[in-house]
């Protein structure tokens, strides 16, 4: 009997082994009845691979978990084309914008240590924004006028992007001071930053409309100053190294660059054409000084998989807990006022409002826009990378290509509708 037992045991085992063993296409384990079983994964394969095949991009890799399982993973193509190196699910990419929320959630751990309130004026710890002036226009000799600011910038305006800085690149006379500043230039501090974006003024009152631009970096320098230590040794003890985000950097060390993947600009005439490494891949082969907030990390799929995982959780992943919850659900909080009518781009994100370093869905998708849940919230990158978090349903999901300019084909919307193909399915 003894000898029976064991043999079922072993039985069963094999079994169970063999049902959830990787697939030859790099597929992990199937949900069989979760949104993304087996039917999705094959038509998110065939959504992402017909993208390369068509020679829309040089590689893509995606990775989608449920309920705290991992339900999908492939890659296709090349993160080096010419070189004829696939991608796969340790390749490193720069991720651009998808540094935003790490650098939220960096600076909410000291909220949660009662070190600032959200409505705090930024200049109580950043002296260099006192006194701030607000862009009028110009002079018939083209001298720039300005007015005092109606209120002083606050630590919510820059979490939302309502500062007030100025980021457009036709503004008459305020768009060449900014660049003349070169507050961004990376060989300076964050505190040389700040002063120069001090001289600067803002383009709009703070609160009067939602404007893309440099508001995170300023939040890292915030980091900086209330944590008193650098803002990228703080990044990596509170939110990096306890979520084992080994593989995410300002600087990709030469041991590790062969990983790195190489950017490409793609046009119609033209196709995808590679940006030459010495341009696309600068920042992150030099060690420099300026660590933004904003922008500059590099990671792998599994290191941002983590970071969303532990949002989609609630602030925890396994024993590892980064934020409480209630600070999860408020920087997932839509934080802009119906009276905030100018929102730059920030409609073709769909019917979103902006949370804590992230965009929020607010409202079922309309007739074309790409598909989300609402109370989802999510951001993307530069290089069309791609990250949600769908606290409804448990999906995380992040998808990596370095593709300029930002998604002109349409693979996000695609990616998006691949994963939740059942559900949409369901809803029609």
């Amino acid at each position: 009997m003894r000898n029976n037992n064991l043999f079922i045991i072993f039985t069963l085992l094999f079994l169970y082994s063999c049902k959830y063993a990787d697939s030859p296409t790099g597929q992990s384990e199937i949900a069989g009845n979760g949104i993304v079983n087996e039917s999705a994964s094959k038509y998110i394969d065939s959504t992402l691979k017909s993208f390369v095949d068509e020679g829309k991009i040089a590689g893509v890799s995606a990775l989608v978990f449920e309920k705290n399982k991992e339900v999908y993973f492939n890659a296709f193509g090349f993160s080096d084309l010419e070189a004829k190196i696939p991608m796969d699910r340790k390749t490193i990419v720069q991720i651009y914008s998808m540094t935003k929320p790490i650098t939220g959630v960096a600076l909410m751990t000291l909220f949660e240590k009662g070190k600032f309130k959200l409505d705090d004026p930024i200049d109580k710890y950043l002296p260099e924004f006192s006194n701030i002036k607000v862009y009028t226009g110009i002079d018939d000799q083209g001298t720039i006028k300005t007015e005092p600011s109606l209120r002083p910038i606050t630590i919510r305006d820059l979490t939302r992007h309502t500062a007030g800085f100025a980021n457009s690149p036709d503004i008459p006379g305020l768009s060449e001071l900014v660049t003349k500043t070169d507050a961004m230039n990376r060989e300076n501090t964050l505190t040389q930053m700040a002063e120069k974006m001090g001289r600067v003024p803002l383009w709009f009152h703070p609160g009067d409309q939602w404007e893309y631009g440099p508001c995170v970096d300023v939040q890292a320098l915030l980091v900086e100053r209330i944590s008193g230590q650098s803002f990228d040794s703080y990044v990596r003890e509170k939110v990096l190294n306890p979520l084992g985000m080994d593989e995410t950097s300002y600087f990709v060390p030469e041991n590790k660059r062969k990983r790195l993947a190489a950017s490409y600009l793609r046009t119609e005439k033209d196709g995808i054409n590679r940006i030459p490494d010495e341009n696309a891949l600068s920042y992150n082969t030099n060690d420099w000084p300026l660590k933004r907030g904003g922008s500059g990390l590099t990671s792998t799929l599994d290191d941002y998989m983590k970071f969303a995982r532990m949002l989609v959780n609630d602030g925890s992943l396994d024993s590892t807990t980064i934020l409480r919850s209630e600070t999860v659900k408020l920087m997932a909080t839509n934080q802009l006022s119906d009276s905030i009518k100018v929102r730059s781009w920030l409609p073709s994100k769909g019917q979103v409002g902006f949370g804590i370093d992230f965009a929020v869905r607010l409202r079922p998708p309309v007739t074309d826009e790409k598909f989300g849940v609402v109370g989802e919230f999510f951001w993307d990158g530069a290089a069309s990378t791609l990250f949600w978090v769908d606290p409804v349903n448990k999906i995380t999901a992040v998808m990596f290509v370095q593709l300029f300019p930002f998604d002109n084909i349409g693979l996000h919307k695609a990616f998006r509708q691949a994963v939740y193909k059942n559900l949409i399915s369901v809803k029609e």
